[in-house]
């Protein structure tokens, strides 16, 4: 049987760096090699395109055709580069002093490369449970590639028992994180002259008053926080990104949007939140401005809402990964997955991955060659757990 070496991982990690899989490009020229490379290992696979076609999710399976066995997730696409000062062209793998640099080399292609790697030596075994890849488009925008994933899989009648999704967590068993859900809430004023602002109405003061209003329930969730919560902070937060409006001091501004987000520790703080603007959106400023103007409107558009990953008491992707990475405990983080989505297809769903977070988004980014070779030591194992 092949065995992945690192060396084996190396070469296939230099060359998915070189597609330059940015969130806001098509991920298609990466996708054309997953699927022939898993296509050469006589995996079964399927491409599922996005509406126009730029982007696509692959999913490849070697093994029996049943019910049962493992996913292995990650995301094709990367952050920008734009405005960070590399030393050396991101899209072109470089190795120095242990570490191999790069854009997405530590989110998330190396852990993608430690999966084609071992994928070689899984296509020679006579698997009796499947192992499937599922590698998606746009997580780092929203999650949307593996949303429309798990509904093809549900469409298609695939049940796989397990997830483990390889997002850079220095090779720890991360059994939950928030949710992550993220909007956009526009105003729409009546502008005018800045002399006379009762005879128009200002977006940019009713968004402020909506903010203000976020504001609030952020300092509302603190004392919502639940007992012996692991998450750091404990509570479920609320944060506003971006506010743009206006067209100058002395206009009153027809438009005002707000860029937000809140991470939920639970649904019910989700819940709480959606109720308590819709109170003020609706009952007060909403009213106020159609007195004025019957054309003023605010709308939030829902740019994407991730759930969380639970912590449950029982969980076989948790036990499958203390079994082969030998850990007796598993950890919570504050940054979302696309775990929470496998969670709730009913799929037992796991993080582990190699790389830091910490490296992740930045110039510079880089993964230890040592935290590869401890990923492909997890994969061999989990080889075992499938024949």
């Amino acid at each position: 049987m092949s065995v992945a070496t690192i060396e084996d991982t190396k070469q296939i990690l230099d060359q998915l760096v070189a597609f330059p899989t940015i969130s806001h490009d098509s991920n298609l020229a990466m996708l054309d090699y997953l699927a022939s490379f898993f296509g050469q290992l006589g995996a079964r696979v399927f491409l599922q395109h996005n509406k126009d076609g730029e982007k696509a999710n692959l999913f490849a399976t070697l093994g029996p055709e049943k019910d049962g066995g493992v996913v292995l997730s990650g995301h094709s696409d990367v952050v920008p580069v734009e405005g960070q000062n590399w030393s050396s062209d991101p899209f072109k793998m470089v190795e120095r002093d242990g570490r191999l640099y790069g854009r997405g080399t530590c989110d998330m292609k190396g852990f993608l490369a430690c999966c084609l790697a071992t994928a070689r030596g899984a296509a020679e075994l006579n698997l009796v449970r499947p192992l499937h890849f599922a590698f998606t488009y746009d997580e780092e925008v929203g999650c949307f590639g593996a949303q429309a994933l798990v509904k093809e899989l549900a469409r298609r009648n695939f049940r796989p028992s397990v997830a483990l999704i390889g997002e850079p967590t220095m090779m720890r068993v991360i059994e939950g994180h928030k949710g992550c859900y993220e909007y956009t809430t526009n105003f729409v004023g009546l502008e005018g002259h800045g002399s006379q602002p009762d005879l128009g109405v200002n977006a940019i003061e009713y968004a402020a008053r909506f903010i203000t209003h976020l504001m609030g329930l952020g300092e509302k969730l603190k004392g919502q926080a639940m007992a012996g919560s692991r998450f750091d902070p404990p509570w479920a937060t609320i944060q506003v990104g971006r506010i743009f409006g206006g067209a100058g001091r002395n206009i009153i501004a027809g438009n005002c949007s707000v860029e937000w987000e809140m991470r939920p520790v639970q649904r019910s703080d989700a819940a709480l939140v959606k109720e308590s603007l819709d109170t003020l959106i609706n009952q007060h400023l909403l009213p106020e401005m159609k007195a004025v103007s019957h054309s003023a409107g605010i709308e939030t558009i829902v740019v994407g809402e991730v759930e969380g990953l639970q912590v449950v008491a029982q969980s076989e992707a948790r036990d499958i990964l203390y079994e082969i990475t030998g850990a007796n405990g598993a950890d919570v983080v504050a940054f979302g997955t696309e775990a929470g989505l496998f969670q709730e297809a009913g799929i037992s769903a796991i993080i582990c991955g190699p790389g830091s977070i910490e490296q992740a988004h930045k110039p510079n980014e880089f993964v230890d060659i040592d935290q590869l070779k401890s990923c492909l030591k997890m994969l061999s194992r989990l080889q075992s757990k499938l024949v």
